[in-house]
């Protein structure tokens, strides 16, 4: 019997929909029958996606998480074997004292493996590893219709092109097989750059490109002027250190965590500047090297626990978008200009230049470019026509938004961004769908009819 329930979210807690049923699925080899359940179905897996490509409202969320074991770990290639389910926290346990890391890894270790491949997630080394579907040797995947395949470049390559950063829509990912980064020790040699201006960020950028696998900055955007904003610049290299090698890693720190959610104006232009004021000068010199263990360097809002509750009870919209280099410095400024001058400010704002590797994914975000990822917090139609505002300048510069962290762009744009929608639309699994598919492939003239009919 069909219950209807709240059901999971997504990270940003908007929109919120109802699911009509969650069903976990907990063996490989004891699978329900999806034909027999009501369409539409959608895996979900921790609900790190930050908008609705997660959700499936009115529909089948079909739960990943029990389906976590590890399968096989070739300890001398680097080849790992895991169920969908798996996290790479998890994995990170098993492979970092083995002298292995995750190829790429976003901003936090809590996404499955099903999630990392159903967004093809990018990480700080993109410039020299792509995103982490360029790694995936193979999945297996089952359809609606009970069949399993096996998908990689040479066998079903079509379905496995389309199943890296196809947003669930493919069918079930129930293991995959990825190649993995050797290291010396879990630590990495960081720099952290203060820069004033974005000339001045793009000219760091490109610099360190050349010499290191890691880049990223925070970015405070209010500061306005000719010199557009300012920041920090994070660059790193995992260290090299034999010596390290033998040394523990120091006991974490006990983790924080939001207990309840703030009221809505506690994050407003006011304080939002204030914390970037205080934020930028804890770092009193131009540069500043050491060598730090990889978990605050990569996943430094892992030690926040919901920290989503910061935003208040409506919840937050992320905004990631990218822009071509050739359009990058004049877009980012008036991409920023506009947002200051709105009133509405970002509490964490992270721009990174993304290299030419290809990924293998039909729908896959990252090209090369600027990349730029902010935080605004829900305040109804203010917060959505600013982001029509900032999408009109996104398509006007030849750039795209990232699905993954999405909740509200139109039809229109996302068939903008990504005109090849068509052609992997061709390999979704008859009976799978999410609240981001519908919304943004169904025709203009339906959803105006949906909203005033």
């Amino acid at each position: 019997m069909d219950t209807q329930t709240k059901g999971p979210q997504s990270w940003g807690r908007y929109p919120q929909v109802t699911s009509r049923q969650v069903l976990p699925i907990n063996w490989r080899h004891e699978l329900p029958d999806l034909s027999l359940l009501p369409a539409p179905l959608l895996p979900y897996g921790f609900g790190r996606s930050y908008g609705d490509s997660c959700l499936n409202e009115d529909g089948v969320l079909l739960d990943m998480r029990p389906l976590n074991r590890l399968i096989a770990f070739d300890e001398q290639e680097g080849l790992l074997r895991c169920e969908a389910g798996m996290t790479l926290a998890e994995i990170l346990k098993v492979i970092v004292p083995r002298g292995w890391f995750i190829p790429v890894s976003p901003g936090t270790k809590f996404v499955t493996v099903g999630g990392a491949i159903a967004n093809d997630v990018h990480g700080k080394n993109h410039h020299v590893a792509g995103t982490f579907g360029c790694h995936i040797t193979q999945l297996e995947l089952l359809r609606s219709n009970g069949e399993i395949l096996l998908c990689n470049p040479f066998q079903n390559s079509e379905l496995f092109r389309a199943t890296i950063g196809g947003l669930g829509l493919t069918g079930v990912i129930l293991w995959a097989e990825f190649h993995l980064k050797s290291i010396v020790n879990p630590y990495i040699d960081m720099e952290s750059i203060r820069f004033e201006s974005l000339h001045e960020f793009m000219q760091i950028s490109a610099e360190s490109d050349q010499a290191y696998d890691y880049t990223v900055s925070w970015v405070d955007l209010l500061v306005g002027g000719k010199a557009v904003c300012r920041g920090k610049f994070s660059r790193g290299n995992t260290s090299l250190s034999k010596k390290l090698s033998t040394k523990p890693l120091k006991k974490k720190l006990l983790s924080l965590s939001v207990p309840f959610d703030l009221p809505s104006f506690v994050l407003n232009n006011y304080t939002v500047k204030a914390f970037n004021e205080a934020y930028y000068h804890t770092q009193t010199t131009k540069h500043v090297q050491k060598t730090v263990p990889y978990e605050p360097f990569f996943y430094p809002l892992d030690s926040i626990h919901d920290w989503y509750r910061l935003y208040g009870r409506r919840g937050f919209l992320q905004y990631q978008f990218l822009v071509p280099f050739e359009h990058s410095y004049a877009a980012m400024s008036e991409v920023m200009g506009h947002i200051r001058c709105s009133g509405e400010g970002s509490f964490l704002t992270v721009l990174k230049a993304f290299g030419s590797i290809p990924s293998p994914g039909m729908l896959s975000f990252p090209r090369p470019g600027l990349n730029l990822a902010l935080d605004f917090s829900y305040r109804g139609k203010k917060t959505l026509r600013l982001l029509d505002e900032l999408d009109h300048i996104v398509l006007q510069s030849g750039g795209r938004l990232y699905p993954a962290k999405d909740a509200r762009m139109s039809a229109e744009t996302f068939q903008a961004c990504y005109p090849q929608w068509k052609a992997f639309a061709r390999f979704i699994d008859p009976k799978f769908s999410s609240s981001f598919w519908r919304r943004v492939t169904i025709p203009v003239a339906s959803s105006a009819q949906l909203v005033h009919g």
